[in-house]
């Protein structure tokens, strides 16, 4: 059966909340790049430029809806290709910001293919697990997903990109969902508290409390006949993970990942340097308090006192000239998006296109997360920008591709019988 037409059967709901996201987006990026004497509409600056991309967006949006739904699975290897292609050239071609060589240079315009590449990478692998043959239980299976995500991982942290990075392996929560063993995802979440505990505890209280849980657990689950080995093999990679961590901080990390993590855990933190971002932020967070200072009221935004606001900090416009109960819509704006999206997933006749609104209810949810915990000091300051909200091109094209791609599968399920 054709597709009928380019918004047949297509979900409005969360089409409308796109643009309610989109539009109080620009309108904070709006508060944070206006001049105080403002005379005329300027689209050199950061909030016209991003209206322009705003209305480019919208011929985007047609072209994705129009092309067949079908074209998406078939040319999922060659959009991956293209994704790993512009990472490698990145190397020969790309420009270096704050250490970074993550973007192509076009005039007074950037583009940063890692945010086309997580399209692409959710593409393949929707097409990977949807194959009958591939079942997560199997180890060949598995390294192949590993690969796929992996791929873009490595030449992304040669870049280096940390946070980008962080935002493909949160792909495994896909893979879980699909059938992959929770231990996976349980190694993952330990080996991180077990990284962050052994910066702030002596590792020989570490390891004491690691052999009294160990005793603890073998006691419960004698019965199902535990092998002693295991808990040995297990307790001696734990304790070389918690011996090397100290290591690693010293001599692996980057000083400007180490003064992250400094300024989350550590009280002595120069405030007018490795600090400053966040207390700033803070601050004016802290501010709006429950209704906000009003909009283009905020004396922190008006100020420029937070860095970069109207990109990865531009949460912090909300919180103050909207306070509390601003924050509060917005992140149920974001919540709601992400059910929406969750619900639509598990109505899908396909098992490619239930994978894939997975993978773009991740990608937006960590985004999401991040950006958001790290401006209340719940989180490293990673930078990653908010979805729809933070100023730039590359990051709402992206998302806007990721998501409409998703709604023209959705749309075309009724194809699908």
């Amino acid at each position: 059966m054709k597709n009928q037409s380019v918004t047949s059967n297509l979900d409005w709901i969360t089409v409308l909340l796109y643009f309610i996201l989109v539009i109080m987006g620009w309108v904070n990026i709006f508060s944070t790049s206006i001049p105080i004497e403002f005379t005329e509409f300027d689209f050199s600056d950061y909030y016209g430029k991003q209206l322009l991309f705003i209305i480019l967006s919208i011929p985007l949006i047609i072209v994705i809806l129009t092309i067949d739904a079908k074209v998406y699975e078939k040319f999922s290897f060659v959009f991956y290709i293209i994704g790993i292609v512009l990472l490698l050239g990145l190397f020969v071609f790309g420009k270096t910001v704050k250490g970074q060589t993550n973007w192509y240079g076009f005039g007074p315009f950037s583009f940063q293919p890692s945010e086309i590449a997580k399209t692409a990478v959710a593409l393949l692998l929707a097409k990977y697990l949807s194959d009958s043959q591939v079942f997560l239980k199997n180890l060949n299976h598995q390294l192949i997903a590993f690969a796929i995500i992996g791929l873009p991982v490595l030449l992304i942290l040669m870049q280096p990109d940390a946070g980008s990075a962080m935002i493909f392996l949160s792909l495994i929560l896909v893979l879980n969902r699909e059938g992959l063993p929770e231990w996976y995802l349980w190694t993952g979440f330990i080996a991180v508290v077990l990284f962050f505990t052994a910066l702030l505890i002596q590792p020989m209280y570490i390891l004491i409390g690691i052999v009294l849980i160990m005793i603890f657990h073998y006691l419960r689950a004698r019965r199902v006949d535990r092998n002693p080995l295991a808990y040995l093999i297990v307790f001696v990679a734990a304790t070389a993970f918690v011996l090397s961590v100290g290591f690693v901080f010293d001599n692996v990390l980057e000083p400007h990942q180490k003064d992250r993590i400094n300024v989350l855990f550590s009280d002595n933190v120069d405030l007018k340097n490795e600090g400053y971002n966040l207390n700033q932020s803070m601050i004016a967070i802290g501010s709006g308090g429950l209704i906000g200072k009003g909009f283009m009221e905020g004396t922190q935004t008006k100020g420029g006192f937070v860095p970069e606001q109207h990109t990865d900090y531009i949460f912090t416009t909300v919180g103050e000239e909207w306070g509390f109960v601003g924050s509060t819509v917005v992140i149920l704006l974001f919540v709601t998006l992400l059910f929406r999206i969750i619900y639509l997933a598990e109505q899908q006749k396909t098992k490619f296109s239930r994978v894939y609104g997975y993978c773009v209810a991740t990608i937006l949810f960590t985004h999401f997360f991040v950006n958001i915990t790290m401006l209340i000091k719940l989180f490293p300051t990673i930078g990653v920008p908010l979805p729809f909200f933070s100023y730039g091109g590359s990051s709402l094209w992206s998302f806007t591709i990721l998501l409409f791609i998703f709604l023209k599968l959705d749309a075309n399920k009724v194809n699908e019988w």
